[in-house]
């Protein structure tokens, strides 16, 4: 799995983990079930503390993002977020971005113009899954269950 932080950025690293996964999960580069590297070798490979990898990995858990099996890891979960607490996050998320649009001049059709276009994205992108024989991307887990 490749992960690319922004180390400049003032968005903390274990956020930028969190989202690049949650994108991967939702375009299809990571998919249902999909093995996601353990906690240190993710930590090795991005070149940040373990906890820091902890932080983002018990955040997805507790999204309803991956789920942890014994003797497997952490696994995706692409079925969505199974709380009721998630269409309130979701809206808030969505309220903020879209006042950061009105404030840089957006109006609605541009903003919804630019959401199709990442939906678009998304689902050119499902079909790409990354290549095989990266960390954590060997397969799904064992009996190739999702999470839902």
């Amino acid at each position: 799995m490749i992960i690319a932080l922004d180390f400049m950025s003032e968005s903390p690293i274990y956020m930028q983990i969190r989202n690049q996964i949650v994108m991967g999960i939702a375009s299809g580069r990571i998919a249902d079930g999909e093995r996601l590297p353990t906690i240190r070798a993710m930590a090795n490979e991005a070149g940040v503390n373990m906890m820091t990898v902890n932080k983002a990995y018990a955040l997805l858990k507790g999204e309803g993002y991956i789920r942890t099996e014994r003797r497997v890891g952490a696994v995706a979960c692409a079925g969505g977020i199974p709380d009721g607490k998630a269409a309130g996050r979701l809206a808030d998320s969505l309220r903020l971005l879209i006042s950061e649009a009105a404030h840089l001049g957006l109006g609605e059709a541009e903003f919804m113009g630019v959401c199709a276009s990442i939906f678009d994205g998304m689902r050119a992108g499902a079909g790409a899954r990354v290549a095989g024989g990266e960390a954590g991307t060997d397969g799904e887990a064992e009996g190739g269950k999702g999470c839902g």
